[in-house]
């Protein structure tokens, strides 16, 4: 296990530095001079712009100036927002709540519904319950989440008048963003579940639990579940990475003020720190979790040694 441990970290750092090279290529592919950017519509001279430009390191070399970007971020000192003159840290920082709260509201829709309805259609299988949830499952995978989340604000808030338009607060302004990104992530969950289950109850060691007179509720969740959750894990870790990055478009929607819809604000305005912070710390996110997820398999199916081969 610890072996395995060092090794998928080993993997992971160089991934890590990959994406610091590409996220920190954004601030060369873009159109536009950072330091122009800085002073706005304020006049200066050329003088001015230079200084300007040595104060923010653009003077150095490349790979001096990559160096100092990866090590700063890495430590959590990603340089200054170039429209308000904030440590990037703290921008990120004062946003981050905002986004976690969201996120996690989002992940126990997906969860509930597309578990639940995932569960309920394999064990319902060629049932109108497995019709159903598949169009459902379909109609999901299908609906952008800024269409969906247009269609909640138009029912729930202008017609029904249930919840508040738009903005930041209190439970009843977090169940329309939530239910949003929620129901999206669940269509494509919901079917994975399905999948799964269907093809651990064709396996002999169910029909044995059945023969052997089980209880069919014990047969559905104790053994076959267990064994279904395994791929089923890994798209939830993958998931959970993609609703704090599906976040910026339903933050955006809901104006939400979460790194979502800091991260829209900073593209629109150029404030290249910002979004190279908020693409390179997602990345990371992304890439611990895939490594959380491949730890959680032992805890799932005890048959698996992760790091050894099978003898």
């Amino acid at each position: 296990m610890v072996r395995y441990f060092l090794f998928r970290i080993a993997v992971a750092i160089p991934t890590i530095i990959l994406v610091t090279v590409v996220v920190f290529g954004m601030l060369f592919l873009t159109p536009g001079d950072p330091a122009s950017i800085y002073l706005g519509d304020r006049q200066s001279s050329p003088e001015r712009l230079a200084e300007i430009r040595k104060v923010m390191g653009l003077d150095r070399p490349i790979y001096i100036q990559y160096l100092d970007f990866a090590l700063g971020a890495l430590r959590g000192e990603a340089g200054r927002s170039l429209q308000t003159n904030r440590l990037v840290s703290e921008e990120i920082l004062d946003r981050l709540p905002s986004t976690l709260e969201l996120t996690m509201a989002a992940f126990v829709i997906s969860l509930v519904i597309g578990g639940g309805l995932g569960l309920l259609s394999a064990v319902r299988h060629n049932s109108w319950i497995d019709t159903l949830t598949r169009i459902i499952a379909l109609a999901g995978v299908s609906m952008p989440v800024f269409w969906l989340g247009s269609l909640i604000i138009l029912v729930f808030s202008l017609q029904l008048r249930w919840f508040p338009v738009t903005g930041q607060g209190g439970l009843e302004r977090l169940v329309m963003p939530a239910m949003a990104l929620g129901i999206v992530t669940s269509a494509p969950l919901m079917r994975l579940v399905r999948g799964a289950m269907l093809e651990v109850l064709r396996q002999d060691y169910i029909t044995t639990a059945r023969a052997k007179g089980q209880h069919e509720r014990k047969v559905i969740m104790v053994h076959a579940l267990r064994n279904a959750l395994i791929p089923v894990v890994t798209v939830l870790g993958l998931q959970f990475g993609g609703l704090l990055s599906g976040a910026v478009i339903t933050e955006s929607v809901f104006a939400r003020t979460g790194i979502g819809k800091l991260v829209v604000d900073s593209i629109l305005s150029k404030d290249f720190p910002i979004v190279q912070a908020t693409t390179l710390y997602i990345a990371i996110v992304y890439v611990l979790l895939n490594i959380v997820v491949d730890f959680s398999y032992a805890f799932l199916d005890p048959r698996i040694r992760l790091g050894e081969r099978q003898r």
